[in-house]
């Protein structure tokens, strides 16, 4: 016999200093005494953002006037399945309060990973922790560091926060030599820098964590770096993405959503196919491939975390 599904509705609703609001699960319920994003069940007929607003009403007496998709996590309970549906609450009205007797804090991102969280969450807590654009390095030869490291200080001055170090052709010495000096810029303008398949030269050097490609993490059982360090997977198909999910993967890139002429054979998903996976996996997802900074609203309206591009598109998008 299957076993129940529930769809579950939850907002994040900050405060004007950036910590997000929590609630604590009352005695005698599901998973009692562990903190989650406010929300409750999806009732037969209704809307998506209209069970939003009600449940926020009825559990924390605010009024949501704008909010959109943040992420979709399919999990799975023993005694149930459930889809947590999680919207970024934008713009509301009223102050939040107990109105059910529950207990209520204000966390800031940073601190989430640490609070006892229903499983469920952990991907939230990643998405809420991950900017809408993820810069990835071209892979220029080894004469033009410069070209590198100016293109990232520019990427920092333009507000990019998450970057993937790529140079595969590079020597790892000379790798390690150019990570060092990007890992200081990412510090001062409190950005991640993620560095391609290697993590251990990135445990070494100190950085955020690593990027791997699929072929790499196909053979991985598990996710090589510490829960303090950001795993990420680039992916083109959904065993790609469900491996990912498995070995405990951060995030995802997924693509190519467009053509793009760095692989011109590949077949692009479209932001149908692009949305139905982003739905299916526990991942927030990067759009990749073909795509700029004037598309991020569409990645985030088909479920995305926000659009990963290699080149200079991702800070100025195209002009057409």
């Amino acid at each position: 016999m299957s076993s129940p599904f529930v769809h579950v509705v939850a907002g994040v609703v900050r405060s004007r200093h950036g910590r997000i609001l929590v609630a604590q699960r009352r005695p005698g319920t599901h998973l009692a005494g562990l903190w989650e994003f406010p929300g409750g069940k999806l009732e037969s007929g209704e809307a998506r953002l209209d069970a939003l607003r009600r449940e926020l009403r009825e559990e924390i007496g605010i009024v949501v006037e704008a909010a959109h998709p943040l992420i979709t996590v399919p999990h799975r309970y023993p005694e149930k399945r459930i889809v947590l549906d999680v919207w970024d609450v934008v713009r509301h009205s009223g102050r939040p309060q107990a109105c059910e007797g529950q207990s209520l804090a204000w966390i800031t991102p940073a601190a989430l990973p640490n609070l006892p969280m229903p499983e469920a969450d952990r991907p939230v807590i990643a998405a809420l922790r991950l900017p809408e654009r993820y810069l990835i390095t071209p892979a220029l030869p080894v004469d033009q560091a410069d070209v590198v490291v100016g293109s990232v200080r520019r990427a920092l001055e333009n507000g990019i926060r998450l970057i993937q170090l790529r140079l595969p052709e590079w020597t790892r010495d000379r790798l390690a030599a150019i990570a060092r000096t990007l890992r200081d810029h990412c510090r001062a303008a409190g950005a991640r820098l993620l560095l391609h398949a290697d993590w251990q030269l990135a445990t070494v050097l100190g950085l955020d964590g690593v990027h791997l490609p699929a072929r790499i993490a196909a053979r991985l059982e598990r996710r090589p770096l510490p829960a303090d360090k950001w795993v990420a997977v680039s992916c083109h198909r959904a065993d790609e993405l469900a491996h990912a999910e498995r070995i405990g993967a951060d995030f995802a890139t997924l693509s190519p959503v467009r053509e793009t002429a760095s692989h011109p054979s590949a077949v692009p998903l479209g932001w149908q196919r692009f949305a139905t996976l982003a739905q299916e996996f526990a991942l927030p997802i990067y759009a990749l491939g073909g795509l700029d900074a004037g598309d991020v609203e569409a990645a985030r309206a088909a479920g995305g975390q926000g659009v990963a591009a290699i080149r200079g598109p991702l800070i100025q998008p195209r002009l057409e």
